[in-house]
Parts: structure tokens; C-alpha cells; sequence
């Protein structure tokens, strides 16, 4: 999991509509996108069942891995706010089973705000 981490750079908002249609063939019926951020071509998705985390690999892109993260397995997880010379909000998930953090950036506090509140409406039950 320690490859993963800051994986995605600074990330900002994306395309809803976009984002279905990519991950059409693994999401489950009953399963719907809520929020999804984008860096260059990764991207992480927060689905009402999960958060999916795409990493674009090689030259082309055209090798994808797709990495699923079930709220429940979500132990804990840390935000760190903006300051005045680092301009990336960080967002921090510790999984079970893993001893080092996934490590996100955003670019705006926003965007982890509303990340948080869907992790703490899927983790807080």
C-alpha cells in the first residue's frame, strides 16, 4: 500500500457523467457514483458501496489497475488543511490489515471536506 501513497498527485473534481461510463463494468448493480477526483489520468471514486482508486500505468495508459476499498475495511483516517506555503489539503486513510497510510492530495479544502463527510456517512453506522 506504500506505492500507492500521494499516487495521485493533486487532485481535483471530475465529470460525473464521464466516470460511470469508465467504470460501468465493475460496479454492481446498486452501486452509484457519489464523488470522483481526477489528477492527470488516475482518478479516485467514492461509490456508495466504495472507494475506487485508478491508477493509469505505462506510456499510453492503456494499462489500468483498479483498486477497491470497502468502507468497512476504513480503521481510521486524518485530514490535513491547507496552509500558507503548502497549498494541498491531504487526506490520510488507514486500511485493516496495512500499518502505512493511503496519502491523498487535493487541491482545495473543499474537495476533501466533501470527501470526509461521504467516508464518515459510510464508516459512521
Amino acid at each position: 500500500m506504500g506505492l500507492l501513497s500521494g499516487m495521485l498527485g493533486s487532485a481535483s473534481e471530475a465529470n460525473l457523467d464521464k466516470v460511470e461510463k469508465q467504470i460501468a463494468s465493475i460496479v454492481i448493480e446498486d452501486e452509484s457514483v457519489e464523488k470522483a477526483y481526477q489528477l492527470v489520468r488516475d482518478m479516485i471514486v467514492l461509490t456508495n458501496k466504495r472507494i475506487i482508486v485508478i491508477d493509469k500505468q505505462g506510456m499510453t495508459g492503456r494499462k489500468t489497475e483498479y483498486l477497491s476499498i470497502p468502507y468497512r475495511s476504513i480503521v481510521r483516517y486524518s485530514i490535513e488543511s491547507a496552509g500558507h506555503f503548502d497549498l494541498d489539503s491531504d487526506l490520510k486513510l488507514w486500511l485493516s490489515g496495512t500499518a502505512e497510510p493511503l496519502t491523498f492530495d487535493f487541491r482545495k479544502a473543499e474537495n476533501v471536506a466533501d470527501i470526509i463527510q461521504v467516508i464518515t456517512r459510510h464508516t459512521c453506522r
